[in-house]
Parts: structure tokens; C-alpha cells; sequence
């Protein structure tokens, strides 16, 4: 039984001659006419002014939380240590109900500060997420102005010419539309 048949060969000869004849001239025309640029969108984004003056207050607000945080586990060692040095001359019944209550409010403090992680995350991102939708605007912008076949992610490409870098004109462009 056969699988393939000669003219099938002949197919596949024509198509590998022609590709090799007429592909190289195929390429270059193409990238004659195409302009790529790349951007660390990353980068340009934490660049910006925005986002540096809304980090400086999520720092704050981040700090100021830090210390409440600081002084509720303090509280919570407190009466730890408490328990530890009582738990012999104690009630039965009373060190039960310290320990009770020590068990609460450690949980307590652990779900809080669960909470409060979550929150500054969300928080972040959401800034974040906010300058980078205004970001992707400002590249298309650059784009179409310097007549840019595409813009492409700097970290998705291996090697590319640092000329065509387009990270701090993004971020330059961004802080001069969104003062």
C-alpha cells in the first residue's frame, strides 16, 4: 500500500523551490515598511507622577495601620505571657476561661489582619489597574502619532534594539496628559 503519490512529491518539491526562490524577497519588503517599538509597561507605570503620589499615601495609610497592628499583637503577647506565668496558681475553671478568651482574640487578630492585607492588595492593584488602562491609551496614542506598526511588551520579547525603547516616552507623555 502506498501513502503518498508522486505527484504529491511534485507538489511538495514546487512548494520548496518557490519558497526558496521567492521567501527571502517576501521578508524584507515587509520589514522595510514595519516599525516596532517596545515599552515596559511595568516600568512606565510606576514611573508616572500619579502613581508615585498614590503610593505615598498608601504608604502612609500602610504605616499608620502597621502600628495599630503593632500595638493589638503586642496586646495579644501580653496575654499570652500572662496566661503562662498564672496557669499553675489559677482556677481550673478561670484559666479555662482566660484561655478562651486568648484563643478569640488571637483569631480575631489573625482574621483582621487577614483582612487588612486583603484590603491594602485590593487597594493597590486597584491604582494600579486605574494608571494602567490610562497607560495603554497613552501608547496607542504614541502609536499611531509615530506611525508604529505595533508596540509590543518588553518582557515578551528576547532581544530587541534599545532604540526603540519606548518606556520613558510613555511615561513622560502620561505625566504631561494626566497633571
Amino acid at each position: 500500500m502506498q501513502l503518498f503519490s508522486f505527484k504529491v512529491y511534485k507538489v511538495y518539491f514546487f512548494l520548496l523551490i518557490g519558497l526558496v526562490f521567492f521567501g527571502p524577497l517576501a521578508i524584507p519588503s515587509f520589514a522595510a515598511e514595519s516599525r516596532i517599538g517596545f515599552v515596559d509597561i511595568q516600568k512606565a507605570v510606576l514611573g508616572t507622577k500619579e502613581w508615585k503620589k498614590n503610593f505615598e499615601i498608601f504608604k502612609k495609610d500602610f504605616a499608620k495601620e502597621k502600628k495599630k497592628i503593632k500595638a493589638r499583637e503586642n496586646r495579644i503577647k501580653k496575654m499570652l505571657q500572662d496566661l503562662n506565668k498564672q496557669s499553675f496558681v489559677l482556677d481550673p475553671e478561670l484559666k479555662k476561661k482566660k484561655e478562651d478568651r486568648f484563643r478569640k482574640e488571637k483569631i480575631a487578630f489573625e482574621r483582621y489582619l487577614k483582612d487588612q492585607n486583603d484590603e491594602f492588595g485590593k487597594n493597590e492593584k486597584e491604582i494600579t489597574q486605574k494608571i494602567l488602562i490610562k497607560m495603554m491609551k497613552v501608547i496607542k496614542k504614541i502609536g499611531k502619532e509615530k506611525k508604529y506598526t505595533m508596540i509590543l511588551e518588553e518582557k515578551v520579547v528576547l532581544y530587541h534594539d534599545r532604540g526603540n525603547d519606548l518606556t520613558a516616552l510613555a511615561t513622560k507623555t502620561y505625566d504631561r496628559s494626566n497633571k
